[in-house]
């Protein structure tokens, strides 16, 4: 397919999930089954415009001032792609497959309208409904900062220590052009143009013999922060996939006892497989059966409480877009009092002068540091641990991320924008001893 008719298939594809109100991924794949001609570099191609356009779905209108499908395309081929006019022009020429000319109204539109009266919401591609949540953590930056939540993501692996390290790591990737991360020291960083395919991690080496897992940054320096010590007790109370639990376990190098469970046993399936292909012989993985209590045998013992808490996942928008678009408040209500919920739950696991760790991928107040505050206030025995010590585990980074990452008295806030990773919100909670 030309770059023309690639653009034709993203306005029929934007068209059927604004029509049908379906997802984009299901949209994509029906459109991919339908047209079998499209090649997979061609579905690739396809795919991001689609997702860039979702990415830009509110500001390319409002630049175009139309909310047609085709609109919102030309207006994210200016937004997020930085496409001038002329190169529009030469492919939307109406020729075969291609799009119809551009229009009279819509070049002046590409060459006198801009995002600089456009609400917060707009300008920064968010339900409004959301603004006054955003506007409490990042205030006039707020639009600033979605913007670069709307980005596409980079693919960030993180090395597998118990089985390799960075550098021999890198030298086996280097095909792939990864980069270490800036802040994690055990992280790799591959960069994906617009239209690029994510790269077959799954069949290298390194990952087949569990020397690498994909995991964001922010990811990685979140269960960083948790300070895991090999010899601990460590427990994951929502291990899910186990991304996190992997990390604790090469934190732990081996040496403690590290049990990991999910209130949701679907979400644990993974897991087995991915602690064997890993290397991991200190954990316990825990499925809940009906409604025994999984941990009921512990009582008080735990160093640490590991909560990488249901939420709203506002902090991954980069990596599914359309999500925000389809994310109501009743959604949100929902989490928090499954948030207050686990917190809950961690209390009696922890023994004097141990801590939890409560992690959210959610940039909002009242997912993070509210949550910390109500919990402190309902059990005075713990205390916030001050987050310029918590981020002493990032040994010789820990003064550049103080001044990247967003400090409150509650935690550390990580941002597309601030720190170059998903959203993390990270706060470190200590029993009195």
């Amino acid at each position: 397919m030309t770059p023309a008719a690639r653009l034709s298939a993203a306005i029929e594809v934007i068209d059927i999930i604004e029509r049908d109100r379906v997802p984009a991924a299901k949209a994509l794949k029906e459109w991919g089954t339908a047209h079998r001609f499209a090649g997979s570099g061609d579905r690739a191609a396809i795919a991001g415009l689609v997702w860039d356009v979702l990415r830009r779905y509110a500001s390319s209108a409002f630049l175009m001032d139309s909310d047609t499908a085709r609109a919102r395309l030309i207006g994210m081929l200016r937004l997020e792609r930085n496409m001038d006019t002329a190169t529009m022009a030469a492919m939307f020429d109406g020729s075969r497959y291609a799009p119809e000319p551009l229009t009279e109204a819509e070049q002046a539109a590409l060459s006198h309208r801009s995002l600089k009266d456009a609400p917060a919401a707009t300008a920064g591609d968010y339900p409004e409904w959301l603004d006054s949540h955003l506007a409490k953590v990042f205030g006039e930056d707020r639009a600033a900062e979605a913007v670069a939540m709307a980005s596409r993501a980079p693919l960030d692996l993180r090395v597998n220590t118990l089985k390799s390290n960075r550098d021999k790591v890198l030298k086996a990737l280097a095909h792939l052009h990864a980069k270490p991360t800036h802040w994690s020291p055990n992280g790799l960083r591959i960069a994906l143009s617009a239209d690029a395919r994510n790269p077959g991690i799954q069949a290298e080496e390194d990952f087949i013999k569990g020397g690498i897992e994909v995991q964001d940054e922010g990811s990685q320096l979140a269960a960083l922060l948790t300070a895991a010590k090999p010899g601990e007790q460590v427990i994951d109370l929502c291990a899910g996939a186990g991304g996190k639990t992997l990390a604790l376990a090469a934190m732990m190098q081996g040496k403690g006892r590290l049990i990991a469970t999910d209130s949701d046993k679907r979400q644990l399936v993974p897991i087995h497989e991915r602690l064997s292909r890993a290397g991991v012989h200190n954990a316990d993985v825990r499925t809940p059966k009906g409604e025994t209590d999984s941990l009921a045998d512990i009582s008080a013992t735990a160093d640490l409480v590991v909560l990488d808490a249901p939420c709203t996942g506002t902090g991954t928008w980069r990596r599914n877009p359309d999500a925000k678009w389809r994310m109501r408040p009743g959604a949100l209500e929902i989490r928090l009092k499954d948030q207050a919920e686990v917190l809950e739950r961690a209390v009696p696991l922890v023994k004097a002068g141990g801590r939890i760790a409560y992690i959210t991928c959610s940039v909002l107040p009242v997912e993070n540091g509210e949550q910390v505050t109500a919990f402190v206030a309902r059990h005075p025995e713990f205390a916030v641990v001050p987050p310029e010590q918590t981020a002493s585990v990032l040994w010789d980074k820990a003064e550049e991320f103080a001044q990247a990452a967003l400090q409150s008295p509650e935690g550390w806030l990580m941002t597309p924008r601030r720190t170059g990773t998903d959203g993390f919100f990270v706060s470190i909670l200590k029993k009195a001893g």
